[in-house]
């Protein structure tokens, strides 16, 4: 069940919503509620790995109890620690990466020494995951205070907002809102008004962009020497690709952020306009910021950062980390090689001290869309051989030629659809809310701002909600993270 179907929208959300505020005498049971509500979510895409989740409830909620009721044995904390770590990566292993080491070692022999399980992965597990881990290690810091009801553990790992696709939240950030949230209508409302941002985006932009995307990929499937794919074309393919993944994610995120709000709870930001970027280094502190925060605050760290004066240490750290960070993202070399690629042009940067050279702002936005957008392409590409056909494709290895006659009939189908994604990308609305407040006649215009905002939004949502029922193209690339 995604954010974006009527399931969602017309059925679990009301029924979740009226029923929680109903029980608005009892935070007992609005938590309650929320679990049950959050696994049946979850068992509604997976029937059988609800267990999964459940088991996962249960070990870290045993594992910080055990970690607590050590006391002061540093060793035995240690253990238990190590044990956590060990067996929730081990879930995520078996279920994530059983199929592709397997694949590793047939390429090695040469011949199929190994059968595929097969194995179907789980909705959403390396997030929820990543939320248990970093509650076991928080307590055994102590950093966290140890969760003693397994219920609002429970809660807090499956908790249906964040529990596909994130943001990823350390228990730290909502220990307290567990028991002690407050939601008033300004709270709700607003977290509706984003909520409803996030589903534009993912409808109106994601969904249509996917089909740009999902086309002109689809033709490098076939070699270009079977199908042709002028430079033109490539190009616009990595561009609507590009978007396509930043406002499929971000929107969830938003979707996220606002059913949190909806119900009191206030959960980070996931993205902060990563297209305004002036370096590699600055748009990943501004894409996925919970998954950066994550591997920063329980890899990179307590390796040891890239503090002092040790360079083969920080080189070493880091490529630790994005190794990891494309391990995370799928069981292929494709995300493999994306995590290497950002790593070698953090590494430049950090050797050029990019952040030091003041003024070629244009130039240095260009130059991390450019890389950007080489680096989604990589994150797309379901293998290396599509990949290697992709490369030569954009930079007209291919002999393909320039340009595309099918290329412009995409930039005038959704030529809109590209626009806005460009101009939504950038923090226009920020820029426009501070001229409003400084204006003369502020409050005036902001009233009119305020009811344009409500009708133009009320008629997009029933617009979009036209579009599920009628069947619109509505994929979801995080789905299976």
């Amino acid at each position: 069940m995604v954010f974006s179907s009527i399931t969602f929208l017309l059925y679990f959300l009301p029924v979740v919503f009226i029923v929680y505020y109903l029980l608005a005498f009892s935070r007992k049971l609005q938590n309650l509620w929320l679990l049950a509500g959050s696994l049946f979510f979850y068992a509604w895409g997976e029937p059988i790995y609800v267990v999964i989740m459940l088991g996962s409830i249960i070990v870290n909620w045993l594992l910080g109890l055990a970690i607590h009721r050590s006391g002061d044995n540093k060793r035995l904390r240690k253990v238990f620690m190590i044990v956590a770590c060990i067996a929730n990566l081990g879930v995520l292993g078996i279920f994530k990466y059983t199929g592709f080491f397997i694949e590793i070692i047939n390429s090695m022999f040469g011949e199929q020494v190994l059968q595929d399980p097969e194995i179907r992965l789980p909705i959403g597990i390396s997030f929820f995951t990543f939320q248990a881990l970093s509650y076991v290690i928080d307590v055994y810091r102590g950093k966290a205070q140890t969760q003693k009801n397994m219920l609002h553990l429970g809660l807090y790992i499956s908790f249906f907002p964040q529990l596909v696709a994130g943001p990823i939240v350390r228990y730290t950030t909502v220990q307290k809102q567990i028991l002690n949230r407050k939601s008033d209508w300004n709270m709700i409302s607003n977290g509706v008004c984003r909520f409803v941002e996030g589903l534009l985006k993912k409808i109106l932009l994601a969904n249509n962009l996917a089909i740009v995307a999902d086309n002109i990929f689809e033709l490098t499937n076939y070699g270009s020497t079977v199908v042709e794919v002028p430079v033109m074309l490539a190009w616009v393919g990595a561009l609507a690709y590009t978007f396509q993944l930043y406002y499929d994610f971000s929107s969830y995120s938003d979707m996220a952020i606002g059913l949190g709000m909806m119900f009191g709870f206030t959960f980070p930001e996931n993205f902060r306009y990563p297209f305004v970027s002036k370096s590699i280094k600055e748009f990943m502190a501004r894409w996925h910021i919970s998954l950066a925060t994550w591997f920063n605050q329980y890899v990179y760290k307590p390796l040891g950062g890239g503090q002092g004066e040790n360079q083969d240490r920080m080189l070493r750290n880091l490529l630790i980390v994005w190794l990891l960070t494309g391990i995370w993202h799928g069981a292929a070399w494709n995300f493999i090689w994306w995590g290497l690629f950002f790593f070698v042009f953090i590494v430049l940067e950090n050797l050029i001290q990019i952040e030091q050279i003041e003024g070629h702002n244009v130039l240095r936005h260009i130059y991390v869309i450019f890389v950007v957008m080489i680096a989604m392409v990589i994150f797309r590409c379901e293998d290396n051989a599509q990949l290697i056909v992709y490369m030569q494709d954009l930079f007209g290895l291919a002999g393909n030629g320039f340009y595309s006659p099918t290329a412009v009939m995409f930039l005038k189908e959704y030529g809109i659809v590209l626009v806005s994604a460009i101009l939504f990308a950038l923090p226009l609305r920020e820029y426009l809310e501070e001229r409003v407040d400084t204006a003369a006649h502020g409050k005036r215009i902001k009233g009119v701002y305020h009811i344009c905002y409500v009708a133009g939004m009320l008629a997009l949502v029933i617009f979009s909600l036209s579009v599920l029922a009628k069947g619109g193209y509505n994929p979801f690339i995080y789905f299976n993270f």
